[in-house]
């Protein structure tokens, strides 16, 4: 917690207010009793109406200042506490943006979207709590007590037994429950997964009819952590029922003790009645700590999650004294590729050339390395072994920034972003015009649609781009990469969903582009890469062939059956060839 409190930096001022005007209104709070034992002491004993009127308007007043002293703390409370939420969640979404493919994979998406949403939520109530609250209770329950021994030190001794009870009940239970809550926070983790899969991929599940299975699966997670939740609320219950019973039993014991004082004429009734209402202070005040504490702790337990991710060091980083390339050359020079946590690698000793202006296909079957081959020309992923350049230096060389201005890549599951059409394709370059937006658009083989669109340019697209087909997806995500005009461009399997025609049209407008990046082809179709400069064939993590289509059909195996497999049996892409 101490490592997120400098994002309270620019709020010392409500940090130092607010508890300030707290502790101003249990300082008028603990004059009440006084006053109180005034009235009865003087004003009832003497029936002096008047002086009882005016005791009664010191109250009234006590009150009103006290309410006063109460907005204006939990103004400030509120003030500093919202703000250091808000900073707290930009850092950490900063944070998050620096992460790496690899460190997101190990870390999970699901645990960062509870961190910034119900983490930060629980700290901020906690902060809020703690500058209201955590002054003022230990002060009232201590100026009560002070107060007591000012009326009658020897009864006051039974507040001396009382509290340190009391503590015990209250903190006992804070340390207990503070590593429950952070079980039942990894716990909302994994609800949180399951329903994130399930509407992710609510069509496969229905398609598979796999609802009822996926309703049980969830439930049971649901109620795990269910249980564990009302497990550790039933110990935390538990605080309330038995700090009552220990004030009330001081209560008791007071009582028996101020009467036998005031037969011996030791102290008035009065300082009986103070005393109680002294001891009712600490009982309320004492209720608000506990409670107090289990907000905090819950406060302390989601601090720590989302300090952790701050605390993360991004496995990729860029150097400080890098230097850039130039060109759309690309090298992979004996690269091998294992992910954090897997047993076997998933590229093993690439080595190829790419020249700038060569248009290379990549092709395999499932699983066998493509999207890794690709990923590692941005630097999304870290080499394992060997190394690969890009513009003649090592992507590790280059700076982050530079290096994927360099890059432009439409990948293999298309994703817009809810704005409009023209907002999306300005993520290629903010500075492009209409004219370079157009231009893009028509090379992507998405000018047609897009100019059917009621409001062109500026069409609505919502969340995930569901307003739009799959294959108009793609284009327009191939589209985004091409408005950055890059040198070296990646089309990761992104032209799937498209057409045998549209994706030969798409390929030919791609090698009449008025510059020539470099382009890698990502592509379970031999037809769409059987033109390429160059070949990789990968199976299993391994190049098993590099070279023309012409010559693998003669010396590769594998893609000798890719293709026959397409061409000659499949008999769907036969009239393609051309």
């Amino acid at each position: 917690m101490k490592k997120l409190l400098i994002y309270l930096k620019e709020y010392r001022k409500e940090c130092v207010l607010g508890p300030l005007f707290k502790l101003l209104e249990a300082s008028f709070e603990l004059l009440v009793p006084l006053v109180m034992a005034a009235v009865i002491d003087t004003g009832i004993q003497n029936a002096d109406r008047g002086y009882v009127v005016r005791m009664c308007l010191v109250l009234v007043a006590l009150g009103v200042v006290g309410l006063g002293c109460s907005l204006t703390a939990q103004f400030f409370a509120a003030k500093a506490s919202v703000g250091f939420a808000a900073k707290l969640r930009a850092a950490l979404f900063g944070r998050i943006q620096s992460l790496s493919y690899a460190d997101l994979d190990r870390e999970g998406t699901s645990t960062m979207i509870t961190r910034m949403t119900s983490d930060i939520n629980q700290v901020q109530n906690g902060m809020n709590l703690t500058l209201r609250l955590l002054l003022r209770s230990p002060f009232v329950v201590f100026g009560a007590m002070a107060m007591a021994f000012t009326i009658d030190w020897k009864a006051a001794l039974i507040f001396v037994a009382v509290i340190p009870l009391l503590s015990l009940v209250v903190f006992g239970v804070m340390l207990w429950t503070m590593p429950r809550y952070k079980q039942v926070q990894a716990g909302l983790d994994q609800v949180l997964s399951a329903a994130r899969e399930n509407l992710t991929g609510v069509r496969v599940v229905r398609a598979f009819g796999r609802e009822e299975a996926e309703i049980e699966g969830f439930e049971a997670q649901n109620n795990a952590l269910t249980h564990l939740q009302v497990f550790v609320g039933k110990v935390s219950a538990l605080m309330n029922p038995v700090t009552y019973i220990i004030v009330n039993l001081g209560a008791v014991a007071l009582i028996w003790a101020g009467a036998l004082r005031v037969d011996a004429g030791l102290i008035t009734q009065g300082a009986v009645v103070a005393l109680l209402n002294y001891m009712s202070q600490i009982l309320v005040e004492l209720v608000k700590l506990a409670n107090l504490i289990i907000n905090i702790t819950k406060a302390l337990a989601c601090a720590n999650r989302v300090a952790a991710v701050l605390d993360l060091t991004p496995s990729l980083a860029s150097p400080a004294q890098g230097r850039a390339g130039g060109g759309g050359a690309v090298e992979f020079d004996h690269v091998s590729l294992t992910y954090p946590g897997a047993g076997a690698p998933s590229l093993t000793d690439i080595t190829f050339t790419a020249r700038p202006g060569d248009v290379i296909g990549v092709i395999g079957g499932t699983g066998s390395g493509k999207t890794s081959l690709v990923n590692l020309i941005p630097r999304f992923y870290e080499a394992t072994e060997g190394r690969v350049l890009a513009g003649g230096a090592d992507v590790r060389d280059w700076p982050l920034d530079k290096l994927r201005r360099q890059v432009g890549v439409a990948p293999q599951k298309a994703v817009l972003f809810q704005g409009t059409i023209r907002e999306n394709l300005l993520w290629g370059n903010e500075n492009a015009d209409s004219a370079a937006l157009w231009k893009a658009l028509e090379t992507a083989q998405a000018k047609d649609f897009v100019e059917q669109k009621p409001k062109g340019l500026e069409e609505p697209v919502e969340q995930g781009g569901r307003n739009f087909s799959g294959g108009q997806r793609q284009r327009l995500t191939i589209a985004r990469a091409l408005v950055r005009r890059p040198e070296i461009l990646i089309l990761d399997d992104s032209a799937s969903a498209l057409d045998l025609a549209t994706d030969a049209r798409l390929r030919q407008a791609l090698r009449s582009l008025d510059y020539r990046p470099t382009v890698f082809i990502v592509s379970q179709r031999a037809s769409s890469i059987r033109h390429a400069d160059q070949i990789i064939v990968l199976e299993d993590g391994a190049a098993v062939g590099i070279g023309t289509h012409e010559a693998l059909l003669e010396s590769c195996q594998v893609y000798r059956e890719i293709y026959e497999s397409q061409f000659e049996k499949g008999g769907g892409e036969h009239g393609q060839k051309g």
